[in-house]
C-alpha cells in the first residue's frame, strides 16, 4: 500500500520533469556532459567562430546595414540554442538569404531591421506554441529551389560592384545589372585585383578541402591533411585577415588603393528594447503601425523562410548523424533567438548551412559549441572593431560570392524534368519573380504550387476499364473539389450511353470523403436506379464504409473486392437477360 502511494506521488514529478526536458532540451544532455565532449565542443566552437566573424561582416553588407550589425546578430543564437535547440550541429546567425530578405523589406534602415527581428521572433514563437510547424509543409521543394537559386544570383551579382569598387549602384536587381555594366569604366584597379585574388584563393582552398582523401599512408601525410583541412575550413577568416593587412600597409602610407569598410561602432551593443517608431531624415516620426504596414508581405515571408531554412538544415544533419529533432522546438529556439536578438540590435537570423557543416565536420558533441562561437563574436566586438576599419569591401564580396555560389543548383532542373515536368512551373515562377522582389517570388511560387495541388485534388486520376461492367478505380481520396469531375466521368461513360451501364467504383485507395461527396453520391445512386442499372462500391476502407452507412444512401451496395462485385453484377445481368428472354418466349 505504501509503495503504491509512493508510486502515485512520484508519477506527477516524473511527468513534470519530462515536460520540462521537452521544453528545455539542455536537460537531456547536460547531466551526461564530460571532459571529452567539452574538448570537442571548444574546438568546434573556435572553428565556427573564426568562420562566423568574417561571414557576419559580409552578410551585413548584403542586408544593407553597417558591418557591426552582422556581429550583433551572430552571438545571441549560440546562447539561446544551447538551452532550447534539439540539434547538436545547427548554428544560428545571419545568412545570405535572410540578409537579402531583410534588405528588401527594411531598405538598409537599422532601426527597422531590429524591429523586424522582434516581430519575426514573436510570429515564430507563437507558431511553435500553437504547434503550427506543419504549415511549412505547404512550401514545395521547387519553390524553395527556385528561391535559393534566384537569391544566390541576386546576392552574388550584388557583390560585383564591390569587387569592381564602383559606387552609386541601385539595389533593384535589373537596375543593378544595368548600372554595374554601365559603370565598369569607373572600376578601381586595386579593388579588382584584390577581389580576384581573394576569389582565387577561396576557390583554391575550397577545392583543396573537398579533394582531401580519407586514407593515409603515413603520420606525416595525416598531419599535413589536418593542417590543410584547418586552413581551408577557416579560409574566410584567413583571406579577410590577409586582405586587411595589405589594405592597412597601403593606408598607413597615405595610398587609398582599396575601398575599405571604414569607421564602425566600437564595443558591445547596448541591451535595450527595440525601437517601436522611427524618425526620417527630415524629422518626421513614423509610428509603429506605419512601419508594420511598410513591412507588408515581408512580415509573413521572412519568418517562414527563416523557419524553413533552419529546420531543413537541422533535419539534414540529424539524418546524417543519426539523431532526431523536434521541429516545433526548433521553431521556438529560432523565435526566442530573434526576440532576444532584437534587444541587442540584431536583425532576423536562422540556421546557416555552411557553418553548421563546419560544426558537424569538426566533431561537435552538443549545442554548447555555440556558446564558444558566441564568445568569439563578443570578443571581436569588444576588442577588434578598430581593426575592421581596414577590411577591404572586395574581400568581403569575395567571401559572399563563394558562400552563395553552391546555392545555384542547375542540376535540379534536369531532375525535375525527368521526374515531373509540371514542377518546373512553380520553380521558374519563383525564380523569375524573385528578381523583381524576393518576397513576391516566394508568394508567387507558393500560389502556383497551391493551384497545382488543388487541381490534382479537383481532377483525381480515374482509371476506367471494361469487364462487361465498367470498373472505375479512384487513385486518391474524394473531397468536394473532385465531385463534379467524378460525376462528369460517370455520366459520360455510363449513364448517357445507350444502353446505360452499371459501374463498379473501386475505392480501395480512398481514405478521405466529405459531405459534398456524399450528397453527389446520393444523386448518382438515384440516377442509376432510374435507369435500372447499378452503382456498386468495392474495396471500401472501414472508416469510409462507416461514413457511407451512416449517410443512409438509398440503393447503396458494396462488396469487399472488385472481383466479387464484378461476379455478382455479371451474374445479376445474366439472370435479368434470361428472365427477359423467358418473358418473350412465353
Amino acid at each position: 500500500m505504501q509503495r503504491r502511494l509512493m508510486r502515485r506521488q512520484s508519477a506527477p514529478c516524473c511527468c513534470s520533469y519530462s515536460t520540462l526536458k521537452a521544453w528545455l532540451p539542455i536537460l537531456s544532455w547536460l547531466p551526461k556532459y564530460n571532459l571529452k565532449w567539452l574538448k570537442m565542443d571548444v574546438l568546434a566552437g573556435l572553428t565556427v567562430g573564426l568562420t562566423t566573424v568574417p561571414q557576419a561582416l559580409a552578410y551585413a553588407e548584403v542586408a544593407g546595414l553597417p558591418v557591426q550589425f552582422g556581429l550583433y546578430s551572430a552571438f545571441m543564437g549560440g546562447f539561446i540554442y544551447t538551452f532550447l535547440g534539439t540539434s547538436k550541429d545547427v548554428t544560428l546567425g545571419p545568412t545570405a538569404i535572410m540578409s537579402l530578405l531583410c534588405s528588401s523589406v527594411v531598405g538598409g534602415q537599422p532601426h527597422r531591421a531590429v524591429l523586424l527581428s522582434l516581430l519575426c521572433g514573436l510570429i515564430q514563437a507563437v507558431m511553435a506554441l500553437l504547434r503550427l510547424g506543419f504549415l511549412l509543409d505547404f512550401i514545395s521543394f521547387p519553390v524553395i529551389k527556385g528561391f535559393t537559386c534566384a537569391a544566390a544570383v541576386t546576392i552574388g551579382f550584388g557583390q560585383v560592384k564591390n569587387i569592381l569598387g564602383i559606387q552609386g549602384v541601385p539595389q533593384q536587381f535589373f537596375l543593378e545589372v544595368y548600372y554595374t555594366f554601365h559603370k565598369i569604366p569607373e572600376a578601381r584597379i586595386g579593388d579588382v585585383v584584390l577581389g580576384l585574388i581573394c576569389l582565387a584563393l577561396l576557390v583554391t582552398l575550397m577545392f583543396m578541402k573537398s579533394s582531401l582523401t580519407s586514407d593515409s599512408d603515413s603520420t606525416c601525410s595525416m598531419y599535413a591533411r589536418k593542417v590543410v583541412w584547418a586552413v581551408a575550413t577557416m579560409r574566410n577568416a584567413a583571406v579577410v585577415i590577409a586582405a586587411s593587412l595589405i589594405a592597412f600597409s597601403w593606408e598607413v602610407y597615405g595610398n587609398h588603393v582599396f575601398t575599405i569598410t571604414g569607421k564602425t561602432t566600437r564595443g558591445l551593443p547596448p541591451f535595450r528594447p527595440p525601437p517601436t517608431s522611427d524618425t526620417t531624415a527630415n524629422g518626421t516620426v513614423v509610428s509603429f503601425g506605419e512601419i508594420v504596414k511598410d513591412f507588408g508581405g515581408g512580415l509573413a515571408v521572412i519568418p517562414f523562410m527563416g523557419l524553413l531554412e533552419s529546420i531543413a538544415i537541422a533535419k539534414a544533419f540529424a539524418s546524417q548523424n543519426d539523431y532526431r529533432i523536434d521541429a516545433n522546438q526548433e521553431l521556438l529556439a529560432i523565435g526566442v533567438t530573434n526576440i532576444m536578438g532584437s534587444f541587442v540590435s540584431a536583425y532576423p537570423v536562422t540556421g546557416s548551412f555552411g557553418r553548421t557543416a563546419v560544426n558537424s565536420q569538426t566533431g561537435v558533441c552538443t549545442p554548447a559549441g555555440g556558446v564558444v562561437t558566441s564568445v568569439i563574436v563578443l570578443l571581436s566586438l569588444a576588442f577588434l572593431m578598430p581593426a575592421f576599419y581596414y577590411i577591404p569591401k572586395a574581400s568581403l564580396a569575395a567571401v559572399i560570392i563563394c558562400a552563395v555560389a553552391p546555392m545555384v543548383d542547375y542540376r535540379v532542373v534536369a531532375k525535375m524534368w525527368r521526374i515531373r515536368k509540371l514542377d518546373l512551373l512553380p520553380f521558374f515562377v519563383t525564380f523569375l519573380m524573385s528578381f523583381w522582389a524576393v518576397q513576391y517570388g516566394i508568394v508567387g511560387g507558393i500560389a502556383v504550387s497551391g493551384a497545382l495541388l488543388l487541381y490534382s485534388m479537383a481532377r483525381p486520376q480515374i482509371e476506367v476499364t471494361d469487364h462487361g461492367v465498367l470498373v472505375m478505380e479512384l487513385s486518391s481520396g474524394l473531397s468536394f473539389p473532385a465531385t463534379e469531375y467524378l460525376s462528369h466521368i460517370i455520366h459520360t461513360r455510363a449513364l448517357q450511353v445507350s444502353p446505360p451501364r452499371s459501374v463498379v467504383l473501386d475505392c480501395s485507395h480512398v481514405s478521405v470523403i466529405d459531405y459534398t461527396v456524399i450528397s453527389e453520391l446520393r444523386d448518382l445512386l438515384r440516377q442509376f436506379k432510374l435507369r435500372e442499372v447499378h452503382l456498386i462500391f468495392a474495396g471500401l476502407q472501414p472508416s469510409i464504409l462507416k461514413v457511407l452507412l451512416a449517410a443512409d444512401l438509398e440503393g447503396f451496395r458494396h462488396n469487399h473486392s472488385v472481383d466479387e462485385a464484378l461476379q455478382m453484377e455479371i451474374s445479376s445481368s445474366v439472370v435479368k437477360k434470361m428472365l427477359k428472354m423467358s418473358e418473350l418466349y412465353f
